[in-house]
């Protein structure tokens, strides 16, 4: 199966008053087909910056970014515009990512229009697609023509889901779509997403902080640290056989709802490196038991360790 998407060396950097912030920093990896690429890691490690670089809604810094195996590392917006219906974002907040004055019909309608899928004089075919989608994500049709405020969270995530699915996309990049949902939303949204892929053959970058969520929709996860990635694995594997520190740190932190359970947690000390201007080397070491001279000096790059596994340690 061929790869949708792939980036070769992605760096995203941002200047500040201090220096330059190393957002997304040597970044490569493929997504197949019809797959699912999970995104873990503490908040700050650079998952939302690598989702908006790869949609070119921050232009990166240096590196390569392919989609379809076209290069669209260089395109400007005017060049993007036949890609926008190709490439879709479902952002973490539904209730700030959608237009305050506009109804459901409206923010569905807007997809629509903007990219020309139908005629603005056509209001059959609009109404006829609008409904369409809202019967798709689930949104009742008494709510055609509620606004953001009138709505729960589910309901409004599931309008910023059908926005994304009115240009009929091939990627999308989910940017912990159901972190500010309840826990019984959560699942129904994470389920409709999964019934989705499997109805229209979505590939998906699923962002998120959340190991259990992560586990059960991806097919291959990878694990960033400031603006690294230190593991990358099927998904399986990462969690039956964790070999970067900080993964194990991690998945030792996912709560066991039996009170009877005794977990082996692991609890990291010192200081975080600091991401602006950081020295070469691991930027896990202050923080890791096993560092030693070897991870500091040099940056250590990802190596096999089994077939599809990389990690990137001295240890692995």
């Amino acid at each position: 199966m061929s790869d949708l998407v792939r980036v070769e060396n992605l760096k995203k950097y941002f200047a500040t008053p201090h220096g330059i912030l190393h957002a997304v920093d040597d970044v490569t990896f493929s997504i197949e087909r019809g797959k699912t690429l999970g995104v873990v890691g503490e908040s700050g490690c650079g998952k939302s910056t690598l989702g908006r670089t790869i949609l070119k809604l921050h232009e990166p810094t240096s590196g390569k970014i392919f989609f379809e195996d076209k290069e669209i590392t260089e395109l400007n917006g005017k060049q993007m515009k036949p890609f926008r219906q190709e490439m879709q974002i479902i952002f973490q907040d539904p209730f700030a990512s959608l237009n305050p004055r506009m109804t459901v019909y409206e923010t569905i309608e807007e997809s629509l229009l903007i990219q020309n899928l139908v005629s603005r004089k056509d209001k059959k075919a609009i109404d006829k697609k609008v409904r369409e989608y809202m019967d798709l994500v689930g949104i009742a049709a008494r709510l055609i023509n509620s606004y953001p405020h009138e709505l729960d969270g589910g309901r409004r995530q599931r309008v910023g889901i059908a926005r994304a699915l009115a240009l009929n996309p091939k990627f999308i990049v989910c940017d912990e779509p159901v972190s500010a949902l309840d826990v019984s939303i959560r699942a129904q949204v994470l389920n409709l997403m999964q019934d989705l892929q499997a109805q229209f053959g979505f590939t998906y970058l699923f962002i998120t902080h959340d190991l259990s969520v992560v586990k059960h929709i991806s097919d291959e996860i990878i694990v960033m640290y400031l603006g690294k990635i230190v593991e990358k694995a099927p998904a399986k594997r990462l969690f039956a056989n964790p070999v970067h520190p900080y993964t194990k740190a991690l998945l030792s932190a996912i709560p066991v709802p039996d009170p009877d359970f005794k977990a082996n947690r692991i609890i990291l000390q010192g200081e975080l490196t600091s991401p602006i201007d950081p020295e070469p080397g691991c930027r896990f070491a202050k923080r890791c038991q096993f560092a030693c001279d070897k991870c500091r000096g040099a940056d250590i790059p990802l190596k096999e360790v089994e077939d599809g596994h990389q990690a990137a340690c001295i240890l692995a």
